[in-house]
């Protein structure tokens, strides 16, 4: 829901960039963006007096963390070695490719990698990567901090909007986790530590004051639940402001004087995380061997094969399947897995079946399946990397979890 504020964009080039839209993203499920009346419409019952027009057009989300270690588990089905926990050290090239030495962090011995080229896709890391491969600092490239903050629901809905502000920036509001509101994000030149981004109070107050302009509950600091900061790196294209800095993706293959190859990406995002893949396996084929062709764009992710394509369909199954189960918890597990849910609740009658709880619906069989599938070591892995449950699990239980996967894994360690 994008609605219409006075100072904005005019209407009628919102209402022409949205067809643009519609035509050019070559649409097969998506319905057709419209204008609404905000007057008579439910999406304007949030908003001020002052939202009068408005428009819809409907787009993609995507849960950053599941489509990270789904590619992950994908990957590891396929044959790759996934090593999680592992700090690259330093890496010399020979006639014969690269020879890495990596730090295991949980104390267990360093690994070393044979490699016939090596990819540098370490986002803000990149030109660490590039020092400790033997190059030079990559030229055409800023440090661009984006933030969001997390605050209880402000409205009902499935939908999102779209909030224009006076400096031509915009900011999403999405429904998040069932009880929150997602909001972001920002655009801001960084040069601070890579290893803890933190959210600036210049930042807090601009997204607050971008709900308050739009909405008739406002929002202030103290409502503010949780929050998160990343730093992207994208191709210098000498724009004035972070916000206007291309986001396109640059792909620069280099190679060393003994030949090894080392391609770094600058740049991209989380839209074109598969093209760029595509595109990077394209650059480096001719050099290390191996199949060519492109198959992803057709191949399903671990538990992504619904029946008919269709999750309504595969949702209703799961509910009949597992009818003595939560509604909700078979609903989030069905979002958060897709078919491999079926590895966690099995022919779980009930929710006691499950083991132990640890605050709002997480259980034992949960656990286990991302310590055992996922590479889960933590509870923060658990809570904020493979879920995003930290928000509703209380305090204690979360301590209660972190002393339960330490166990795990001492009984683990003490059996190898």
């Amino acid at each position: 829901m994008l609605p219409h504020a006075p100072g904005a964009r005019p209407h009628w080039q919102i209402r022409l960039g949205l067809l643009l839209y519609d035509r050019l993203g070559g649409r097969r499920r998506l319905p057709a963006s419209r204008a609404i009346d905000l007057r008579r419409d439910p999406a304007g019952a949030p908003l001020v007096d002052a939202c009068v027009k408005g428009f819809t057009y409907a787009d993609c989300s995507v849960d950053d963390s599941r489509l990270v270690v789904i590619n992950a588990m994908d990957a590891a089905e396929r044959g790759a070695v996934i090593l999680t926990r592992t700090r690259l050290i330093g890496a010399r090239s020979g006639r014969d490719g690269w020879l890495a030495e990596c730090a295991c962090l949980d104390g267990g011995r360093n690994v070393i990698v044979r490699a016939k080229a090596v990819v540098n896709a370490g986002g803000a890391w990149v030109n660490e990567i590039r020092r400790a491969l033997g190059f030079g600092v990559a030229e055409r490239i800023r440090l661009v901090k984006g933030s969001h903050i997390v605050v209880p629901r402000l409205f009902e809905g499935d939908h999102a909007y779209i909030l224009q502000n006076p400096d031509r920036r915009i900011v999403f509001a999405i429904p998040f986790e069932r009880r929150f509101t997602l909001i972001g994000t920002t655009d801001v030149p960084y040069e601070g530590g890579l290893d803890s981004p933190r959210i600036s109070e210049e930042e807090i107050a601009y997204l607050c004051e971008s709900v308050n302009r739009y909405f008739g509950r406002t929002i202030a600091k103290a409502e503010v639940l949780w929050s998160y900061s990343g730093v992207r790196t994208l191709r210098d294209d000498a724009a004035r402001e972070a916000s206007e800095v291309t986001r396109e993706y640059e792909l620069a293959l280099e190679r060393t004087a003994e030949g090894a190859p080392v391609l770094s990406v600058i740049g991209g995002k989380i839209t074109t995380y598969r093209t760029l893949a595509q595109r990077a396996l394209a650059k480096l084929q001719p050099l290390v061997g191996g199949t060519s062709g492109c198959w992803t764009g057709a191949a399903p992710l671990p538990g992504g094969d619904l029946p008919h394509d269709s999750f309504e369909e595969f949702l209703a199954q799961a509910r009949r399947r597992w009818q003595h189960l939560p509604g909700e918890l078979v609903a989030r597990l069905a979002r958060s897995y897709g078919t491999r849910m079926e590895r966690i609740l099995g022919g779980a009658a009930s929710l006691e079946a499950l083991g132990e709880r640890f605050g709002a619906d997480l259980t034992a069989a949960e656990v286990g399946y991302m310590r055992h599938h996922e590479w889960a070591a933590t509870a923060e892995d658990i809570l904020w990397r493979r879920s995003k449950l930290g928000l509703t699990v209380p305090p204690d239980d979360a301590r209660r979890l972190e002393q339960h996967v330490r166990g795990i894994t001492t009984s683990t360690s003490r059996k190898s």
